[in-house]
């Protein structure tokens, strides 16, 4: 059953005032509300039951506090986490400059010189959280946030708190961590190994996205996408967007690469690649095949 606002009001009414619902996510729903300790406006996520039901409360609490010791200007941090009435939430602060996926509903498409920078400060978020060993598994416009018009990511290291303290295995659950249109090949298929490369995917997603004004690959059903995820060849931005240079478009197909070793070592460096020219980067023998057929 979807989880009415006035049950999530009433549950969590001993510590936050609950205002209104901001937006419904794959994995949670966000409300926005007040700390009623601290007087701070704040976003909400409330786990969705069907992924709360798999989770061991304590290890999941123990997992966000440990993320919340994750600090950088362009990471939205974890605050707490709780539970009540059965409902598993954490809590972040609140930005109030919206999402990227909102501006991407209202503008479609971006210029160059306001889809690089925000794909750069995205990229400097990533590096500085896999330095901490810590991966997203999630990068995509819905978790790129704005604060006073700076691009922050939220949701770190969140995916690895729910398989973490899953009492099961998530696949075997038939439920998804993650987002399809922005799922590396080797997420999609479920393999086990999944390491910084997969977040270096999920933002040559997002970029392409931002020019492109849609995803890479889109299908009519999860299964649909994940399987041109793993056998297609990303279709060429150029065909969608003559005006993207010729480097972007070859830093792009670098970063989809269906093989993770074949994708960028950082985040920054497909960021780099994009921004200027660099053939080291972009040597024949790593340039993926580009489809030239226009997506449908």
């Amino acid at each position: 059953m979807p989880l009415k606002l006035e049950r999530v009001r009433t549950a969590l009414a001993a510590r936050y005032d609950v205002q209104d619902i901001l937006g419904r996510g794959g994995m949670s729903l966000v409300y926005g509300g007040l700390d009623l300790l601290t007087d701070a406006h704040v976003a909400i996520k409330v786990l969705r039951p069907e992924f709360a039901a798999t989770i061991l409360a304590d290890r999941f609490h123990r997992e966000i506090e440990i993320l919340g010791n994750l600090h950088h200007p362009n990471i939205l941090r974890l605050v707490a986490s709780g539970t009540a009435d059965d409902l598993l939430y954490y809590v972040m602060p609140y930005a109030d400059g919206g999402t990227l996926e909102e501006r991407l509903e209202r503008e479609i498409q971006l210029r160059l010189d306001e889809a690089l920078p925000i794909a750069r400060l995205v990229a400097q978020a990533i590096d500085h959280a896999h330095g901490h060993n810590v991966l997203h598994r999630d990068i995509k416009p819905g978790n790129v946030i704005f604060d006073r018009g700076v691009a922050m990511v939220c949701d770190f290291g969140v995916a690895r708190a729910i398989v973490r303290s899953s009492d099961e295995s998530i696949s075997s659950s038939g439920i998804v961590v993650g987002t399809a249109s922005y799922m590396s090949p080797e997420q999609a298929a479920g393999e086990g190994t999944v390491d910084r490369h997969s977040d270096i995917y999920g933002l040559a997603c997002v970029a392409y996205e931002m020019l492109a004004g849609e995803p890479p690959f889109t299908g009519r059903t999860p299964q649909a996408v994940f399987a041109r995820q793993i056998a297609q060849p990303p279709p060429s931005i150029r065909v969608v967007r003559p005006d993207v240079p010729e480097h972007v478009e070859l830093a792009l197909m670098r970063g989809l690469a269906k093989r993770p070793d074949d994708r960028p070592a950082t985040a920054m460096e497909l960021v780099k690649a994009m921004l200027a020219p660099d053939w080291d980067l972009l040597s024949d023998d790593a340039r993926p095949r580009m489809s030239k057929r226009p997506r449908h």
